[in-house]
């Protein structure tokens, strides 16, 4: 009935050594940068402050990581989990506790990224500064939702998942793992000053609120595990089903946005989806 795997029994262990003092240096940042734009405030209206404090920043950043348009438009794309998940569905089979807590984790992120924004209400770049002033590429976003940048949370959601999830025995090997996947994760996190959507503090808050809320994540359904189903085979058809509905989704955006990494999505999601029923069939037989 459950699918046991070692690389799961790798995961689990790897996620029982987590503890929430990791929470401590990501905490203190965020209260230093707190305290930075505080102290830099010299306007009563924190939103006008916000937006201007950091707009010559803003503008050099854009201008230069927008050097490759290909390389930003398609990099940004994997702060959408329409893209990013189905490059990690076949670890629903293989590895059903990253699947575990990614989907407690992804469920805080929603809740808390939707919450700021709402509360902080911070136009987005184009809403206030002239279009001919900086790269814009895809959609253009107006709208007052600026802070913090959601891609970058949930980016830094799954790179900080797949971070304890495989992390090495070795602690030479740690290194160099952390170093990547963390450059990784500022990497497609910053694409999103490239495409014009975001000034420099939306990504840095993102991207360590996303760090913070993926192990609260993990630690939160350590002690709940309300998706322990997910190993449970008898669920595969309606894994299944959503596998094929991701892929018409993402077949959708390949018909408005014929790009690289779309493709890369719907063929793990189409790797994936004959595993998994692979593996159902044979279970059944």
């Amino acid at each position: 009935m459950f699918n046991i795997h070692p690389l799961n029994e790798s995961v689990v262990r790897n996620f029982n050594k987590i503890t929430y003092r990791l929470l401590l240096f990501p905490f203190a940042l965020l209260c230093l940068l707190s305290i930075f734009f505080i102290a830099s405030s010299n306007d009563s209206n924190y939103v006008n402050h916000y937006m201007y404090f950091q707009k010559e920043a803003f503008l050099y950043l854009n201008n230069k990581l927008a050097t490759f348009p290909d390389i930003a438009f398609n990099t940004t794309q994997l702060g959408d989990v329409l893209i990013s998940f189905p490059l990690l569905t076949i670890f629903i089979i293989y590895a059903p506790k990253l699947w575990e807590a990614l989907f407690t984790a992804s469920l805080l992120s929603l809740v808390i990224s939707a919450s700021f924004k709402k509360i902080f209400s911070i136009p987005r770049p184009a809403a206030v500064f002239d279009h001919d002033s900086f790269v814009i590429l895809g959609k253009t976003l107006t709208g007052s939702t600026s802070f913090p940048s959601g891609h970058s949370i949930a980016t830094f959601v799954v790179i900080t998942v797949l971070l304890f999830a495989f992390m090495p025995q070795k602690n030479s090997t740690k290194l160099l793992w952390s170093i990547s996947l963390i450059a990784l994760g500022l990497f497609i996190a910053s694409s999103r000053v490239a495409v014009g959507a975001h000034y420099p503090f939306d990504v840095v808050v993102g991207s360590i609120l996303g760090y913070m809320i993926a192990i609260i994540g993990i630690k939160l359904n350590a002690k709940i595990n309300g998706f322990i189903w997910i190993k449970n085979r008898r669920y595969y058809p309606f894994f299944m089903l959503i596998f094929i509905i991701l892929m018409f989704l993402i077949g959708h955006k390949i018909i408005k946005n014929n790009i690289p990494i779309y493709y890369i999505s719907f063929l793990s999601l189409t790797i994936s989806l004959y595993t998994i029923t692979s593996s159902y069939v044979k279970k059944k037989n």
